[in-house]
């Protein structure tokens, strides 16, 4: 065992000392050392729970043999830290918990770890720990929460969101904005449509890091306590077997992955968290797989935000093994590969069943014979951009139009806000990107202001940034090269003529290759906005592309 290197011997006497100074015994050291990576805080709904959950976790590993031993991992509410300054932390943070977890389990020599997280850059953080340390490991979510209900309509935090865009154009109330944000949001969990958590805890179990169910099973439930219970007995087994996490995290397991976010239309900061993955577990993966993968794999589910569906929804409807099933079926994903289980991804949802057809169609029915993200490129993103084609209005699958620029979200929320953007124009957003920005901002406030305004059948935002994945409408992210490395993007001015046609995969800006190259010629990299001697400045120094992940050189 690992764990030997703290625990055995004579010179190791010290060393167990201190464990009997916080009670352990020495028959607890006899045992393998599981360490237990808690995400609890109490700034993020997400994770308010996470001790039940944890709890369930130790109780599953001490029951199966093992020694469980818990520590801290931080977290940032991507909700709580949208539209100001402290949104460029959430992504940079997901380095930092990596880190962590690698400082703490090398630290210490654990035999084996169990991730316990539920939010937007915590789940990826994680699994990069994992594939970086490669000791047996396993995750676990808290699980989405519930949606709530608004005069008879369900809410999610979107709706809070969106609310504020129907506010400032006078269709609601100020009473019924009150009650949209006391209704939205009813339960602990990560939020309940298909946005950036929920797409990962997903995923999850596509990759085979987590047991079937970690996707869907709403965080109130029992049920979810014995899969945290199941998941901490299971690690005993991974310890056991030696099955490490690069042994489960293949070519073919990202591929099934990409499939299964295809087919139910996760969010497009998948693409960022599983390249990091990816280059954590040594695969070459590319933002091309995506594009590959999404014009053979059917849209077959349309969740919040881009329909009225939550999480416990799909749950009820047979939950990610049913669309598992599904793809297996048609030859959509490599069912031979290994997972946390023990067992292949096949014999995992050989059983697996779609209850109602309403939530999860077939592929002879799809939403759209495509799948849920996109990657646009042309002049104006050489390296790749992303769309989140399943929430895209028809109408706007294709559009031109004169560009609205703007060198921070925050100058583009007012002139939204303000209604200075008007029907048919492109919004530009740039020096948001991960070295621009530094940190790469989710922009779910004016995305969901211009729908609030009724404007997303006409209107489209493009950045070197990124959206929530609770974002819809024609909203293009992840522009590369960013502003801030000379990207075209950097030289866009107001009523240049900006064309997005996401059928054919361009997005162009309407100029000569000639008037291009003459303004960035002359193009000048502004100061960074991060403030020296912080982390975000240390951050935006090693950042690599969005079309590589922003992962740190």
């Amino acid at each position: 065992m690992i764990s030997n290197e703290v625990t055995k011997g004579a010179a190791r006497a010290p060393h167990r000392s201190l464990f009997y100074a916080m009670g352990y015994l020495p028959e607890d050291l006899e045992k393998p050392l599981i360490g237990v990576v808690n995400a609890h805080s109490e700034i993020i709904p997400g994770h308010f729970h996470l001790n039940e959950i944890v709890q369930s976790v130790k109780l599953g590993i001490s029951a199966a043999g093992g020694t469980p031993i818990e520590f801290p991992s931080i977290g940032i509410c991507d909700g709580i830290s949208m539209n100001h300054s402290g949104m460029k932390y959430p992504l940079a943070s997901r380095e930092l918990i990596a880190d962590s977890i690698e400082a703490v389990t090398m630290g210490h020599k654990f035999d084996g770890l169990v991730l316990v997280g539920n939010c937007d850059k915590i789940v990826p953080g994680m699994l990069m720990a994992a594939a970086r340390l490669n000791i047996p490991s396993i995750y676990v979510s808290g699980g989405p929460m519930l949606p709530g209900n608004h005069r008879g309509r369900t809410t999610d935090l979107v709706s809070a969101f969106e609310g504020v865009g129907s506010h400032a154009e006078g269709k609601i109330s100020d009473e019924e904005l009150k009650e949209i944000e006391h209704s939205s949001c009813p339960t602990c969990g990560s939020c309940a449509g298909l946005f950036t958590a929920n797409s990962m805890n997903s995923l999850a179990e596509a990759l085979g890091m987590a047991l079937p169910g970690n996707g869907t099973i709403p965080a109130p439930y029992g049920r979810r306590r014995q899969l945290a219970k199941r998941t901490g007995m299971q690690i005993m087994h991974l310890v056991k077997e030696n099955i490490l996490p690069r042994h489960i995290l293949t070519e073919k397991t990202f591929k099934n992955a990409i499939a299964l976010d295809m087919a139910i239309g996760g969010s497009s900061n998948t693409t960022l968290h599983l390249l990091a993955i990816a280059r954590e577990a040594k695969v070459a993966l590319t933002l091309d797989e995506f594009d590959v993968i999404s014009k053979k794999v059917p849209h077959i589910t349309k969740l919040s935000p881009a329909g009225k569906h939550h999480m416990v929804d799909l749950d009820e409807a047979g939950g990610i093994s049913a669309v598992l099933n599904i793809l297996k079926k048609a030859n959509l994903i490599s069912p031979n590969e290994i997972t946390v289980t023990g067992k292949t991804l096949g014999e995992n949802i050989q059983n697996a069943t779609v209850l109602d057809d309403t939530v999860i169609r077939s592929l002879d029915n799809p939403y759209s014979k495509e799948g849920g993200i996109a990657i646009l490129k042309g002049n104006l993103a050489e390296e790749g951009s992303v769309v989140k084609q399943s929430a895209v209005e028809p109408e706007m699958m294709h559009h031109k139009g004169p560009a609205k620029v703007f060198e921070s979200e925050e100058s583009a929320f007012d002139a939204i806000m303000n209604k200075k953007i008007i029907a048919g124009d492109v919004v530009v957003i740039r020096y948001e990107g991960p070295k621009g920005c530094p940190g790469m901002r989710e922009m779910l406030s004016p995305t969901a202001a211009i729908i609030g305004l009724g404007l997303e059948k006409s209107t489209a935002l493009i950045t070197d940034g990124r959206f929530s994945g609770g974002t819809r409408g024609p909203c293009i992210g992840h522009i590369a090269p960013e502003a801030a490395e000379g990207g075209p993007i950097a030289i866009i001015e107001d009523g240049d003529m900006i064309e997005i046609d996401i059928p054919n995969r361009r997005i162009t800006l309407d100029l000569p290759d000639k008037e291009i190259k003459k303004r960035l010629s002359t193009w000048e990299c502004p100061e960074s906005k991060a403030q020296e001697g912080t982390y975000l400045r240390r951050y935006s120094k090693l950042v690599t592309s969005a079309s590589k992940g922003a992962v740190l050189e």
